[in-house]
């Protein structure tokens, strides 16, 4: 037991984090040792706390923002922004490889030593059911920064991330392949479905996994995948448990806030305050939109002489890591993959319905209609990026689809990101390397 707490009092100090934790101590300072329900529960609420923001840092290297060169905050930006990953400015930014490990961390305290103190009960399979479907978003978030895109032809060799399963300093950190990582993800998700009791969580408990949740988490993997039945499963059965839509033509109101009738998790803040102040959207993304009669226009974005600013993100009301949107966008890709062609189009239209004017609806309705399978997809990745636009999801999303070519502006110079550039993977941070000679 004390070569546990040892362990979890050395992790913390190990990548730079000051805690006031009362469970993550030696008991002899006066500390506790996670011994009961309740105290596993608080580790893994510390778990959770600690998810970091990694999706914002994503924003900057896709097609969705350019950034105000003005701004206090462009020296620690710039170079995620330039994709200068060799040798950025010693202040820039660094994305938190860290801090998702130390996710992991909390996590493997909860399933390794909560899974043998904790009696059995409801209580104990939620919990550890969460802990589970952490790691599993906590993994699945680490090999879409770090590791190749999935390719089921490739994915065995392609270089992952490693696999931290035990509280355990002295493992030697070895990148795994991408299959292995995913099937580690995979994993994770079965156990959690197995064990998670909670069909959906109250609104300000709703950072914690649910039902909803995990099967939400399950159907974004195995899109990531081109799994396309198992795709469709999965969020068919997340929208059992929660399927509405804000209709914006009576509510004028964000879809992705915490407490809206959409979200199905809300433990990311996945467009934070100092990047929306430092960029503005980018002519692309604001061209995507059809100004007139697209409802999420207004509530998205506001005029700032020539150009836009964001209105989405940097409120902790906005914390968004699945919502039902998602899940009709998922459902319709996968079902137009299958060749129910017509399925597709009425899932997408039914979100649709929700986001445009009934003029602007009605001639949507027709176009897409009228459109063959090609027109369809390229139609519904822009959905997708319209809908989930600055939620951390484009950067993924381009990386798992065309990885197209990118070309950002600043100080007056063009710089780009190559079709299929090898840096739409990030390489693993310096200061891991340096701790981790095996990286």
């Amino acid at each position: 037991m004390k070569k546990l707490s040892k362990y979890i009092v050395l992790a913390v100090a190990a990548i730079g984090m000051t805690s006031c934790d009362d469970y993550l101590d030696i008991q002899p300072e006066g500390k506790v040792i996670p011994e009961t329900l309740q105290d596993f529960r608080a580790v893994m609420t510390r778990g959770y706390g600690v998810y970091p923001q990694h999706k914002s840092l994503t924003t900057l290297r896709g097609d969705e923002l350019t950034l105000n060169e003005f701004d206090d905050q462009l020296t620690y930006i710039k170079d995620i922004y330039i994709w200068k990953d060799a040798n950025p400015d010693p202040a820039t930014t660094s994305f938190q490889w860290a801090q998702l490990y130390n996710t992991v961390f909390y996590t493997n305290v909860v399933i390794n030593d909560g899974g043998s103190k904790i009696p059995a009960s409801e209580e104990k399979n939620q919990l550890l059911g969460e802990a589970h479907a952490l790691r599993a978003l906590t993994y699945f978030d680490l090999v879409n920064l770090f590791g190749k895109p999935y390719n089921a032809a490739t994915s065995g060799s392609d270089r992952g991330v490693p696999l931290a399963l035990e509280v355990d300093l002295e493992q030697n950190f070895v990148p795994e392949s991408v299959a292995n990582v995913y099937n580690q993800i995979l994993f994770d998700i079965d156990q959690a479905k197995g064990l998670l009791n909670q069909s959906s969580q109250a609104t300000g408990f709703n950072y914690r996994f649910s039902k909803a949740a995990i099967y939400a988490l399950e159907a974004r993997v195995r899109l990531y995948r081109n799994e396309w039945q198992n795709a469709l499963d999965a969020a068919n059965t997340a929208l059992t448990y929660k399927n509405q839509l804000v209709d914006l033509n009576t509510t004028a109101s964000l879809p992705n806030k915490y407490n809206s009738v959409e979200s199905v998790m809300a433990l990311e803040d996945v467009f934070i305050n100092s990047l929306k102040s430092a960029s503005f959207a980018s002519a692309d993304l604001i061209g995507a939109y059809n100004q007139s009669n697209d409802l999420r226009f207004p509530l998205y974005f506001q005029a700032s002489g020539s150009r836009y600013r964001f209105l989405k993100g940097g409120e902790q009301e906005q914390k968004c890591t699945f919502r039902t949107s998602e899940l009709y966008l998922i459902k319709a890709e996968a079902l137009s993959k299958l060749g129910s062609l017509p399925e597709a189009k009425t899932t997408v239209l039914t979100l649709a319905q929700k986001r445009y004017t009934p003029t602007g609806y009605t001639q949507l309705e027709t176009q897409v209609n009228a459109m063959a399978a090609d027109d369809f997809t390229a139609f519904l990745f822009e959905e997708r990026r319209r809908e989930l636009a600055v939620e951390g999801h484009r950067w993924f999303d381009l990386r798992r689809a065309n990885q197209k070519q990118i070309i950002h502006q600043l100080d007056g110079e063009n710089y780009t990101l190559s079709q299929n550039d090898p840096r739409y993977t990030l390489p693993y941070p310096k200061n891991a390397q340096l701790n981790n000679p095996n990286l």
